[in-house]
């Protein structure tokens, strides 16, 4: 639901005279398409939102605060250094297109912001004082470097909507909103985009409901045909018992017995078939573990199959709310809830400690060696707790613990600290009992996740390894060094 050319008309004039005589004394970037400059003028500070958002680009006035990311984007730490404290000389728009610029002076000379509000591929451009790209918000390489050029006009195709503002240009100002398009504009589209994230968050949602319920179909017919399977020896009780009854009518080597079975009312004669290398006690027993089988089958998949399908159709309601339109997303606590105990991934108590109970050694030189205990705590270590310059080690081709070595920035582990982890991760390994082997290790940013696989599951690249051997006294060393913190 992007704006006219009319509409970005009517803004800009009701823009232009509230920024005249006003510079650039903060700029923010609260989302990734979405950049914020606090202008002071005379008496007054405004905030003007430039949303390059697709369907609903924009550019006016808000009052409303957008709380800001820990660190700000590259295109905001640019214009922060070139463009802060600048002054506004012009804000035009484009006749006839829906392209806004705002050509500045700063210190190093004029410079202009133009803003492609196009309801697809919307973009804030940076350019220099000779009208070449500098930087986009979008960070379309092919355009920087090179002088700007408007894009062709494209027809603009409204949707069945009526317009943001009706007759743009005759909005009345008042003392309590000297600013009514921009009023009304943060209005319709706060509300706008809510809509927009609560459909984005439905169509999330439906996703993966519909993965998870492929899933649970998947395992409701491999435990049905588990179920059915075992079924085949619910009558293997009744081979038991009468085989029991005439054990002395059966001799190793028979394939076949045949007795007459009690359980009938008829009494009929009933065939039983053998195995021949096995004696008649054993045969016996056979028959009586396979019906144990499907005794154990039916008491433990029986309650699963109830638990899919109950599951199965609390997905399939949430569906239906989906497709009708009147889906709500979960609380917060019902989804921490639904979620069990947060896990320990990037979560790091004030001191920079981890939560989880690693094994903690110190190397002789000094540093901190934490070791996983089981696959959870290795993807915790791993892509929690490290730091992209700490060291990590791994025995080579076989199960074990992440090992990690804390290091502060900028610094290279020592050797004697490096065959101290490797001893450790060859220790808390499979090879332990070989006493020798490789381990590798390379520093924590160069370690991935490995996609759709277990826990502690990663990728490698840019590893060294170095052969260690189980050293007693080097083992002794750590342990008493672990056992003084």
């Amino acid at each position: 639901m992007a704006l006219t050319a009319t509409e970005i008309g009517s803004i800009v004039q009701e823009l232009a005279p509230a920024l005249a005589d006003g510079w650039i004394q903060k700029i923010s970037q609260p989302l990734p398409d979405t950049l914020i400059l606090e202008i002071r003028v005379p008496g007054h500070t405004r905030r003007l939102l430039c949303s390059m958002r697709d369907d609903t680009a924009r550019i006016h006035f808000v009052h409303q605060h957008l709380p800001n990311p820990p660190t700000p984007p590259s295109f905001c730490q640019l214009l922060r250094a070139r463009i802060q404290g600048a002054h506004i000389d012009t804000l035009q728009h484009l006749s006839g297109d829906r392209i806004v610029r705002l050509d500045l002076t700063s210190r190093a000379g004029p410079v202009s912001l133009v803003a492609e509000l196009f309801s697809r591929n919307a973009d804030l451009l940076f350019l220099d004082g000779e009208g070449v790209v500098i930087a986009t918000l979008r960070h379309h390489k092919d355009r920087i470097g090179q002088p700007y050029q408007a894009p062709a006009a494209a027809p603009f195709r409204s949707s069945s909507r009526e317009a943001v503002v009706q007759e743009p240009g005759r909005q009345p100002q008042t003392d309590q909103d000297p600013f009514p398009l921009s009023s009304k504009f943060e209005a319709f589209y706060r509300d706008r985009e809510a809509e927009l994230s609560h459909q984005a968050q439905a169509r999330e949602r439906e996703s993966g409901l519909r993965k998870h319920l492929k899933k649970l179909m998947r395992r409701m017919a491999a435990l049905r045909q588990d179920l059915e399977q075992a079924g085949r020896y619910e009558l293997y009780s009744r081979y038991g018992e009468l085989l029991k009854a005439n054990l002395g009518l059966l001799k190793k080597g028979q394939s076949t017995v045949s007795v007459v079975d009690y359980y009938d009312e008829q009494l009929p004669e009933l065939t039983i078939p053998l195995d021949p290398t096995k004696g008649p006690q054993a045969n016996m027993d056979a028959y009586f573990a396979k019906y144990h089988k499907f005794v154990s089958a039916q008491r433990e998949i029986t309650p699963r199959l109830a638990s899919i399908e109950t599951e199965i159709q609390q997905i399939q309601a949430e569906l239906d709310t989906i497709k009708q339109g009147t889906w709500q997303p979960p609380s917060t606590e019902r989804r921490s809830a639904a979620r069990g105990t947060p896990s320990l991934r990037r979560k790091r108590v004030s001191d920079g400690e981890p939560r989880g109970p690693f094994r903690r050694f110190v190397s002789s030189d000094g540093h901190p060696i934490l070791v996983g205990r089981n696959a959870r705590e290795n993807d915790d270590l791993t892509f929690g707790l490290a730091k992209s310059e700490d060291l990590w080690l791994h025995a080579r081709g076989t199960p074990g613990s992440h090992v990690v070595v804390r290091l502060d920035k900028g610094t290279e582990p020592p050797p004697e600290t490096i065959r101290d982890a490797a001893t450790l991760a060859l220790l808390y390994s499979d090879l332990k009992k070989s006493g020798k082997g490789d381990v590798i290790y390379t520093r924590r940013k160069w370690v991935k996740k490995a996609k759709g696989q277990a826990a502690g599951a990663v990728t490698v690249t840019q590893e060294k390894s170095i052969y260690v051997t189980l050293d007693k006294s080097r083992l002794d060393a750590l342990k008493s060094r672990s056992a003084q913190r």
